[in-house]
């Protein structure tokens, strides 16, 4: 019997976390689709694997066999694609925006030019995944905005900060203002990142810095054009600066704003990695040039 790996890994954030909402909240997944994976998972197997209860999810017999089991095959199966990469002198890096990884294209020609026999795969992954696809296992590194959760499970090196701002609909009356006030955003309809992305999305909508004012959501979005859109459309939305460069639309005005704090950028990747000579020397490249701005 063949199973995805993919509804190996949902299974053991559910088994270690003991209930559907951690393990959507660690996997940046929605709620409904982890439980649909479940299911799939259950029936491939043909045994139930939990116990659903208001109180939990708790592991049945045949549940405590496998979950025994996952984490050596997931830690065996991830060491195979990473060696397997290795072998063909793949690097899979991760991003979010372009603002975020600035000149890692200017780094990544360099590298590709100094060594031909390497391949460089930039993958960026929509804001429902904070972690850049690291979670997921879909990349070997990862250029990420701090701080998203599950954070201390990486080995992360910050590298700048910028100052975050808001994009604005062209015509609303703050579009001309040099600076705006945070506490004058307070009322308007926000864009949102999906519920599943837990302290990321209230990182964006600033909640700690609300004054327990509450928050207004207008439009949930993963994509830099679907975020782009909602605020042509009457939203408003907190973003880096680099967004003034790099996220334009002819109906969107990005302002400074004062009153929130600034967002970091950093390089993660797994702990414990096997060191390889060519992508230790990619990543330190990207991190000096990063980290000079």
């Amino acid at each position: 019997m063949d199973v995805d790996t993919r509804l190996l890994r949902y299974f053991a954030a559910v088994a270690e976390e003991g209930s559907l909402t951690g393990a959507a909240r660690r996997l940046f997944v929605s709620q409904p689709a982890l439980t649909k994976r479940i299911r799939r998972l259950e029936d491939d197997l043909g045994v139930p694997l939990f116990a659903r209860s208001r109180y939990g999810m708790a592991l049945t017999e045949a549940g405590q066999e496998l979950a025994a089991r996952v984490p050596a095959l997931l830690d065996g199966w991830d060491e195979a694609v990473r060696a397997t990469a290795r072998a063909a002198r793949v690097l899979r890096l991760g991003f979010l925006d372009a603002g975020a990884v600035g000149a890692v294209h200017e780094v990544v020609a360099e590298f590709r030019r100094a060594r031909p026999g390497w391949r460089v795969e930039l993958r960026q992954a929509d804001w429902s995944d904070p972690s850049a696809g690291l979670a997921r296992g879909e990349v070997d590194a990862a250029v990420v905005r701090l701080p998203f959760p599950g954070e201390e499970e990486w080995d992360v090196r910050e590298l700048f900060v910028e100052e975050r701002g808001v994009l604005l609909p062209s015509r609303h009356p703050l579009a001309d203002n040099g600076t705006v006030e945070f506490r004058q955003l307070w009322d308007e309809p926000f864009v949102a990142a999906g519920a599943e992305t837990g302290a990321w999305r209230e990182y964006w909508l600033a909640v700690k810095e609300r004054e327990g004012h509450p928050v207004r959501v207008g439009a949930v979005a993963g994509r830099p054009d679907e975020w782009l859109g909602a605020v042509a459309a009457g939203c408003v939305a907190l973003a880096p600066a680099s967004a003034a460069r790099f996220s334009s639309h002819p109906d969107v005005t990005y302002r400074p704003v004062r009153g929130v704090s600034p967002s970091r950028v950093g390089l993660a990747r797994p702990k414990g990695r096997t060191r390889q000579a060519a992508p230790d020397e990619l990543l330190e490249a990207i991190a000096r040039r990063l980290s000079r701005g």
